[in-house]
């Protein structure tokens, strides 16, 4: 977690984001995509973004901040759980005196049904655990 500050993401011609990383593909996610990031005292996440078809989950993991959706701002701190449909306007920003740490997790809105909850999902007792 700690290693987070000094991965950089490219976003295009002359735009990166630094500590940001994706590791959905890393781990053969195939329903949804996440990323960690993390911001330094003062830092923000660069600019206000919306998704085309995703909504978002971010999870505060460490540190304080402010987080902006839609105009709206409010106070964020570990443990702070945020979802956000795809058309929200979307930003953070470390408030604190210690770095920022989030997980994002991304995916398609509107896909989970009745029938992918953990409660009727079929849950099926494979053999007993044998520690």
């Amino acid at each position: 977690m700690s290693e987070i500050i000094e991965h950089v993401l490219p976003m295009g011609p002359n735009v990166t984001i630094q500590g940001k990383v994706f590791a959905g593909q890393a781990v053969g996610a195939t329903g949804s995509e996440l990323s960690f990031q993390t911001l330094v005292p003062g830092q923000d996440s660069g600019f206000l973004h919306t998704h085309k078809t995703h909504e978002e989950l971010y999870i505060i993991l460490k540190g304080e901040g402010q987080y902006q959706v839609d105009g709206e701002i409010f106070p964020v701190s570990e443990g702070t759980i945020i979802r956000v449909a795809p058309d929200g306007k979307r930003a953070l920003k470390n408030t604190g005196s210690e770095n920022l740490t989030m997980l994002c997790i991304q995916y398609k809105a509107n896909a989970f049904t009745e029938a992918d909850s953990p409660m009727t999902d079929g849950v099926i007792l494979q053999e007993e655990l044998k520690w």
